[in-house]
């Protein structure tokens, strides 16, 4: 009965340690006071605690080392036994004082993380192909409860009572600290309390709602930790590698959310962004205060942060039926995040770019040949345009040209009559690549060699996407060009693998568009739309866009521009300096970058590049003097700390240089070149263990060099991907693909 009892563990917390406090309680005065019953509760739970771990071990399969429960996540519990599912109170509990906040979340992806059947068939497959117990790797996330259970593992007997949660209220309440900032789990999971005594002291298990109206404070104090608050929370699980534990393979990054907010102008920890913008955290962008019942505890003036977490799954809502979380997600998704510019037109046999479109005197003849550059610039996430799961979500350019009439006369990025994407558009997704050259198309990540291509747009940056299509002799002018960016949660392979084929279509959301009109004959200059950008920063976004497809020489121009157009603007010499820096003209991007300095004389982000231009011209006590000023304003940026430690790498200064590389890996852990270059410091000086530890790492953690091959395999029988993988090329117009042998690109 005892063993039972352990196994269906909702009987410890609202059993055994419930009828423990009312008996305690109910003999008070024998034992003296309500502080010796909870320290007798705290101490049977303890012992429960470890009765129940030790229960576990019998039969919980430690593939991964007896020490390491819950690998290949990296999350850890504090004392390192298991905790009984019960010891979790229920989302429907906190929901009597928090009935908003419970709302919001059982409609959000976090309530559904483990139930819904997007991820429950594909973390099946991994179980059914590899072993249930690979699957910790995700359940960390997922479904936190069964992992520090000891549920995962083969013939559990725990009661999963609690998968339909998910992550619920008192598993995120319930962590501790956080572990070095490395993801898949990485935070430490304490035993869950509503509350601590008056000495602070965590009471275990469910309390009367009526005992926590009366101590507030003490209710706060066991749920609440300041660095919940904090980016890095999120990034516990927002950033996820593919260790070798789990593919047989190699370490892999699986997606780094978490550090592209970390290098973004968001984060306000790099100089690096070419746009400069107030600090903002995760939570100030997905859990924006929204208006709650009257009546609701911890309401602020009626509302509460946000439990939906918005994002971008539209899958979720759409499959149980949440109208209001789909409708939410949708305005969350439109809330201008990107801008799209109609930038230029160009004429095929012709150098001349008439740009920016809409403010240039141009003419354009029926019976030719046009190519229409299209800039996309990701202004308002914190992250890239797609973060995560890249293979298999879906956002494209939807590119149509139309007459007068509405006649199609160009239209890549259309829908299929099944629902399929157009092979020609332009998708900011990657394609994943097997061992054997195959394309993953369900999300199989341990069985990932290669990444054939990546089109995601950064945070602050712009990508530059061309057309080329034919306007008919007989088109009625004016022609209307429209490029808009449209998302969808999942693709339909990916839906259809899930869910069998002959499903709904998946909501399509337009997140951002716009439409320009050209004339046949002659076009006049016209006033710009509200929501467009200035003339200088288009002309910035799109060399921003050059510098990504290493188009040095184009950038160069397009800078120019900017100088021109804002003399005043420090950022558009230091662009420049990028430009030529690229070029290896490393005397005009020194100029350009103090030129930018003579503007702003202590631009961190000038100072940062001005380091990299003076190493190339071997000066580098002058990129030290530079990179150590851009160190005292960014101390936590990856990029200052790891340019700096190799400018005292270059100048012998090993020391110094073993310190900054140590700074680097504290900020991010994960940096290669970081593992590289302390494997060789180390030897130099004497530490061979080290070295080795750091070499191994190296090895472990840098890109295969034979990778590349199984993503040749892919292009090879693919023209859109070997089309796609290329930094720039151009979409072609339907009649030139049929007349060019189905290339399509």
């Amino acid at each position: 009965m005892f063993e039972r009892n352990l196994l269906n563990s909702s009987s410890i917390a609202r059993s055994s340690a419930v009828k423990t406090v009312i008996a305690l309680l109910s003999c008070a005065t024998l034992f003296g006071s309500i502080a010796f019953a909870v320290a007798t509760r705290s101490h049977n739970f303890r012992e429960e605690r470890r009765q129940y771990s030790d229960q576990t071990r019998k039969t919980y399969n430690f593939r991964f080392g007896q020490d390491s429960p819950f690998l290949p996540s990296n999350a850890q519990t504090e004392g390192g036994e298991f905790i009984q599912p019960g010891a979790f109170p229920t989302a429907q509990y906190c929901g009597h004082c928090h009935a908003g906040a419970y709302d919001q979340w059982r409609q959000s992806l976090h309530s559904n993380s483990f139930r819904e059947p997007f991820y429950k068939k594909n973390v099946d497959l991994l179980s059914s192909t590899k072993g249930i117990e690979f699957s910790r790797h995700c359940e960390a996330c997922h479904n936190p409860i069964a992992l520090v259970s000891g549920a995962v593992t083969q013939n559990s007997p725990v009661d999963r009572h609690f998968d339909d949660d998910g992550l619920t209220c008192s598993t995120c309440h319930s962590i501790q600290k956080l572990s070095a900032p490395i993801g898949t789990g990485s935070y430490v999971m304490g035993v869950p309390a509503v509350i601590v005594d008056e000495k602070g002291i965590p009471i275990p298990g469910e309390v009367s709602d009526k005992e926590i109206l009366a101590h507030p404070d003490r209710h706060s104090k066991a749920v609440m930790k300041d660095f919940y608050k904090s980016p890095e929370f999120c990034g516990a699980c927002h950033l996820a590698d593919i260790p070798r534990g789990l593919n047989d393979y190699k370490w892999l990054r699986g997606f780094s959310t978490y550090d592209e907010y970390q290098i973004s102008s968001f984060s306000k920890s790099t100089p690096v962004p070419y746009y400069q913008r107030t600090q903002t955290t995760c939570q100030d962008c997905h859990m924006v205060p929204e208006a709650v019942p009257q009546g609701e505890y911890g309401a602020i003036n009626g509302s509460i942060s946000s439990h939906r977490w918005l994002g971008g799954n539209t899958a979720v809502p759409f499959y149980y039926g949440y109208a209001e979380q789909l409708q939410k997600t949708t305005e969350f998704l439109q809330n201008k995040a990107l801008n799209v510019d109609v930038f230029a037109l160009k004429k095929p046999n012709s150098e001349e770019l008439i740009a920016p479109l809409g403010l240039k005197s141009f003419r354009v003849e029926p019976d030719t040949d046009a190519q229409v550059f299209v800039v996309i610039q990701n202004k308002g996430m914190g992250h890239s345009l797609i973060p995560e799961q890249r293979d298999m979500y879906e956002a494209w350019i939807e590119f149509t040209v139309k007459d007068a009439d509405g006649r199609e006369i160009s239209h890549s990025g259309f829908l299929k009559p099944d629902g399929d994407l157009d092979e020609r558009a332009h998708s900011f997704t990657n394609r994943l690549v097997g061992a054997d050259g195959k394309l993953l198309i369900e999300h199989e990540i341990w069985k990932r060699r290669a990444v054939a291509f990546d089109n995601t747009i950064q945070s602050g940056r712009s990508t530059l996407v061309r057309y080329q299509f034919h306007i008919p002799s007989d088109a009625k002018t004016p022609l209307n060009i429209t490029a808009r960016v449209n998302y969808r949660h999942f693709m339909p392979s990916f839906t259809n693998y899930i869910l069998g084929p002959g499903q709904p279509a998946y909501p399509v959301v337009e997140m951002a568009a716009q439409t320009r009109s050209i004339n046949l004959g002659e076009n006049q200059p016209i006033a710009p739309g509200e929501d467009e950008n200035s003339e200088w920063m288009r002309w910035n976004n799109f060399g921003i866009a050059l510098l990504d497809q290493q188009q040095f020489t184009d950038a160069v121009q397009a800078f120019n521009q900017v100088i021109k157009l804002r003399p005043d603007y420090a950022d558009g010499f230091t662009n420049l300096a990028i430009a030529d820096l690229g070029l290896s003209k490393f005397s005009l991007a020194h100029d350009s970058a103090n030129k930018s300095l003579r503007l702003n004389s202590n631009n961190p982000r000038t100072l940062y590049y001005r380091a990299l231009i003076e190493r190339n011209q071997s000066a580098v006590l002058a990129a030290i003097t530079d990179l150590e000023q851009v160190a005292k304003q960014f101390p936590k940026s990856r990029d200052v700390h790891r340019e700096l430690a190799v400018s005292y790498f270059l100048a012998r200064n090993d020391m110094r240089a073993v310190q900054e590389f140590q700074t680097t890996q504290a900020i991010a852990p994960d940096d290669v070149l970081s593992h590289y270059y302390l494997a060789v410091l180390y030897r130099r000086l004497g530490m061979k263990d080290k070295a080795d530890k750091e070499a191994a790492l190296y090895t472990e953690k840098r890109d295969d060099p034979g990778a590349p091959t199984s993503a040749q395999v892919l292009m090879r029988a693919s023209t859109e991907a070997d089309a796609e993988a290329l930094p720039a090329h151009v979409h072609s117009d339907p009649e030139k693909v049929k007349a060019s042998a189905g290339i399509q690109h």
